[in-house]
């Protein structure tokens, strides 16, 4: 018997911080990619995945914490561009107020079912990380999403 690809929140959480406005295409994932130059122009947003929530006991609603990294590099300096890490961050803030950019129907990985957010806030401020031995800029933040799967 084939296991039948089903939606979960790291594909939730990367479809939907990828359709944030600003925010290019490939520039969200799983996974930070290890040639710093291929995002050195825009950033990175790493779904690092779920730190808490809890689904709903009696319907398929979906309401995980997700941590979420926004990095910044410069790879011709030692030092951390703090002020891009944290503008990328502001733009995923941003989005979680844009009422068009919830309830909208997202596409995930071929095979899979589509899903939807109704709502997505953070559970935390973006907060500096300092202390990376590449010189990457990195703010982290805990941002909560409503999901469900259509």
């Amino acid at each position: 018997m084939a296991v039948t690809p089903l939606a979960n929140t790291e594909l939730v959480a990367v479809a939907w911080l990828s359709s944030a406005a600003g925010i290019e295409a490939g520039q969200v994932a799983t996974t930070l990619p290890t040639d710093a130059s291929a995002w050195e122009a825009n950033g990175f947003v790493h779904v690092v995945g779920a730190v808490g929530g809890t689904p709903k006991l009696d319907f398929a609603l979906r309401e995980p914490v997700v941590q979420v990294d926004a990095y910044a590099v410069n790879t011709s300096s030692g030092k951390p561009p703090w002020g891009r890490a944290a503008s990328l961050m502001e733009l995923i803030v941003a989005a979680t107020y844009d009422e068009a950019g919830l309830q909208r129907v997202l596409t995930l990985r071929p095979g899979y079912p589509q899903a939807r957010v109704l709502t997505a806030h953070f559970a935390s401020e973006p907060r500096r990380m300092p202390g990376d031995d590449s010189s990457y800029a990195r703010y982290q933040a805990d941002l909560a999403l409503h999901w469900t799967t259509l």
